[in-house]
């Protein structure tokens, strides 16, 4: 009987083995499995509800990297780049310090393109090397690896000081949590008030120090 319970595993493997519906497959599997545990219906949909909302940032996660992977296989890339070219007076470091206010701006509302992978290399990397590569110049490899250092840290910085400006965040119900152990009682909103100079700061700071160090990369390691 303890075997018969993992044949929601073996309903998957040849399923996947078949390719079969993937989403089909896993749900056989899951109402195989139910059934063979002994679960009544009220129970298994309570399970699978339950299941999603505890794991639904993940599937936000797989979703957007799949769209993105989808447009990025259709040319995104390449149209983010093109977009650049109509800029004349843009460079990498400028792009990189607009991406940095409009990420803090979101950060603040909780809202998120993806990070790293689902936003800034599809399309924040490819416009910061266009700008870089305008006017027909070519850079080096260390001036393309410096690019996707600091796209990447953009994101990071302004997403990191960004998302505890949104009360609503369990950065914040942390830190006031902490807080209260501590004797220390206050209010959401006071946190997130306090924050903000130091989010405008790190940014700021992130802003003029990438603006430079691609100004001194464009002079040294382009042709």
């Amino acid at each position: 009987m303890e075997l018969l319970k993992l044949l929601g595993i073996l309903i998957v493997v040849i399923g996947f083995v078949l390719k079969l519906d993937s989403i089909l497959v896993i749900m056989i599997a899951a109402i195989v499995t139910a059934l063979v545990a002994g679960m009544d219906p009220v129970t298994f949909l309570e399970t699978l509800g339950s299941s999603f909302v505890a794991n639904r940032s993940m599937c936000v996660f797989v979703m957007v990297m799949v769209v993105t992977g989808t447009l990025e296989r259709n040319g995104l890339k390449q149209a983010a780049a093109n977009l650049m070219k109509k800029f004349k007076n843009a460079s990498a470091g400028v792009v990189l310090a607009i991406y940095g206010v409009f990420r803090l701006v979101f950060a603040a509302f909780n809202v998120s393109f993806g990070g790293v992978a689902g936003f800034v290399r599809p399309i924040v990397l490819p416009m910061a090397s266009a700008a870089a590569k305008k006017n027909g110049k070519k850079i080096s490899e260390k001036y393309e690896e410096n690019l996707k250092g600091m796209a990447s840290g953009m994101e990071n910085i302004a997403w990191f000081f960004g998302q505890v400006l949104f009360v609503g965040t369990s950065g914040m119900i942390l830190v006031q949590s902490t807080l209260a152990g501590l004797g220390y009682n206050v209010e959401l909103v006071d946190l997130m008030k306090v924050q903000i100079p130091v989010a405008i700061i790190a940014v700021a700071v992130a802003i003029v120090y990438y603006y430079f160090k691609d100004k001194q990369l464009s002079r040294k390691e382009t042709k």
